[in-house]
């Protein structure tokens, strides 16, 4: 894996450590059905002891106690898989997995057979870039005859796997999840793209003031995403997520240009660097002062028709300057100072 890899892999461990976090994935990419049983507002972190895979315990993979609806709980096994080949042992890995997690519970709770076992949800959030097409449970993985007597004594284990970059790009941007966001970030074909997934995160964050303790990570990922885009490094990394969007905004059109001497653009930019996109990206500033808009009506409310009238007028330079100040000012005559 490289250094990139486990970056991600580090950031959404943290990430999904938080229970906020685990609740946006699973009520976006969960069956309702299955969703209605779960009480996702009393999770709890469970902490493993146990050990797999030669005995290392990964510290990608995150188990979550979540109570149910009827009566007991549910543990998800969330592995957080950012290999860059698809790993096709998996459903035997859950099976292991599922299985030192069980013995670890009747260990420490004392469990008796007449107490039964806890079910366990495995979920796969797969990163990678070929399309994830592992056996999706163990039966498939064994070889044996259809017609054999034998497959009453096979174990069967499954798991849910939520593949990023399976989901089109329309499906998630109708998904009301910050999870959602999160996919089409880690995703980008293009630096506007990267840009816009982000213009949508900060306004996100500024419209759910409860939200988890996470911005700092988005915007670790942002910086791993420009490298993935073989992007220039900034000349100075900003440490709020607006002003990492402002920063970013104000660059794209020379990470255009510098895309369109590589030649490494996709077919159906190459064309619009220098006209339609360049035009387009011009328009940035036009998405630049509605992104502003929105960020400034959420902080102070109804704005009077001055600060459209400043916002019309500004350059680049100075939207960035203002949007620097709004989480800073009391007032909104001081952003405009």
């Amino acid at each position: 894996m490289s250094d990139t890899r486990h970056d991600s892999d580090s950031l959404y461990h943290r990430l999904f450590s938080h229970p906020e976090m685990v609740a946006d994935l699973l009520r976006g990419f969960l069956d309702p059905a299955l969703l209605a049983e779960l009480d996702l507002e009393h999770m709890r972190r469970h902490n493993t002891k146990f050990t797999a895979r030669k005995g290392v315990r990964r510290r990608s993979d995150v188990i979550w106690e979540i109570p149910l609806q009827l009566g007991g709980t549910l543990f998800v096994l969330l592995i957080l898989e950012f290999q860059s080949q698809v790993e096709e042992w998996m459903a035997l890995r859950i099976s292991v997995y599922s299985g030192l997690l069980w013995q670890q519970l009747v260990d420490e709770r004392q469990l008796k057979a007449s107490d039964g076992l806890p079910p366990i949800l495995p979920i796969v959030l797969y990163n990678g870039e070929p399309e994830w097409k592992a056996a999706p449970n163990l039966h498939t993985l064994i070889r044996l005859p259809e017609s054999s007597s034998l497959w009453h004594f096979q174990p069967e284990s499954r798991y849910h796997v939520i593949d990023e970059g399976a989901y089109p790009k329309e499906m998630l941007e109708g998904i009301p999840r910050l999870s959602a966001i999160l996919f089409r970030m880690e995703h980008p074909n293009t630096p506007d793209e990267m840009i816009r997934t982000a213009q949508e995160v900060a306004l996100w964050f500024a419209k759910h003031p409860e939200a988890p303790p996470v911005k700092q990570l988005f915007l670790d990922l942002l910086l791993a995403g420009m490298t993935r885009l073989k992007l220039d490094p900034l000349p100075s990394i900003p440490e709020d997520l607006q002003e990492m969007v402002i920063m970013l905004t104000a660059r794209i059109d020379q990470w255009a240009l510098e895309y369109e001497r590589k030649g490494e653009l996709r077919g159906e930019l190459r064309g619009e660097l220098r006209g339609e996109l360049r035009g387009e990206l011009r328009g940035e500033l036009k998405g630049k002062m509605e992104l502003l808009v929105e960020l400034l009506q959420d902080r102070f409310g109804a704005l009077p028709d001055w600060v459209y009238a400043r916002l019309a007028e500004a350059d680049l330079n100075t939207l960035k300057r203002w949007g620097k100040q709004i989480f800073r000012a009391e007032r909104i005559e001081q952003i405009f100072q």
